[in-house]
């Protein structure tokens, strides 16, 4: 297999059929000493939090895909850490090498939300209705938003394919919400990837600690060891 990308959380492979193999990493994101899923660089690691990861992800895929939310997952390799999906091309990779797009799932008004609005945000936790923003991937510039008007403007995405990367990232959310509040647990916000199969749009890369916060009944944001925990008290 030919490596063709390493990331901050796991490296990927290219198969000979096409498909590609993610490699979860230990590595943490975070800033300051403080770990953070939605920071852009690498702090540190926690031994097995790849296979944790990859956990997590593969059952929030396959509840997906039993609910008919479509995803790039083909298998997974527990023991290995590793996960085959479908190979996909990138919002706007034919423009630019290292493209791609986050869709922000917001359930609650929290961190760099209530930063950026300030006034207008009437309290910390305020419900957003599944508010959906879109971020460039772009770490040296701080993943700045983009609204749809400029997708469609710069060619990334069309009009039929925002909605329903929207809709898709909705769906997602949703799904880990309700799997959440069986442990009582509370989603706060969710960072999801999609990625392009032809013209269609499908969920991409990863549904893990790494991609949400997740807070308990006390206002407690749950480490990735945490949630885990919770999701699977017999592991």
């Amino acid at each position: 297999m030919e490596k063709v990308y390493t990331g901050k959380t796991k490296d990927v492979y290219q198969k000979e059929d096409g498909n590609l193999m993610f490699y979860f990493k230990d590595d943490v994101t975070g800033a300051d000493g403080v770990v953070d899923p939605g920071a852009n660089s690498v702090m540190g690691q926690i031994k097995g939090k790849g296979k944790m990861s990859l956990e997590l992800t593969y059952h929030f895929f396959k509840i997906m895909q039993d609910e008919g939310i479509d995803t790039h997952f083909v298998s997974a390799d527990l023991d290995q850490s590793a996960m085959e999906v479908k190979a996909t091309r990138l919002p706007g990779q034919h423009i630019a090498k290292d493209a791609g797009l986050e869709f922000i799932c917001r359930c609650k008004a929290y961190g760099s939300f209530i930063r950026r609005y300030q006034k207008y945000v009437q309290n910390e936790l305020q419900d957003l209705n599944y508010l959906v923003e879109i971020t460039l991937k772009d770490d040296e510039r701080g993943d700045p938003l983009i609204n749809d008007d400029t997708l469609i403007a710069l060619d990334l995405l069309n009009r039929e394919q925002i909605e329903k990367a929207k809709d898709l990232t909705r769906r997602c959310a949703q799904v880990v919400e309700r799997e959440l509040s069986k442990k009582e647990l509370q989603l706060i916000d969710i960072k999801v990837e999609c990625g392009l199969q032809g013209n269609d749009i499908i969920i991409i890369d990863e549904v893990s600690a790494d991609s949400m916060r997740v807070m308990d009944n006390s206002g407690n944001t749950l480490s990735h060891e945490e949630l885990y925990s919770k999701l699977f008290p017999d592991q």
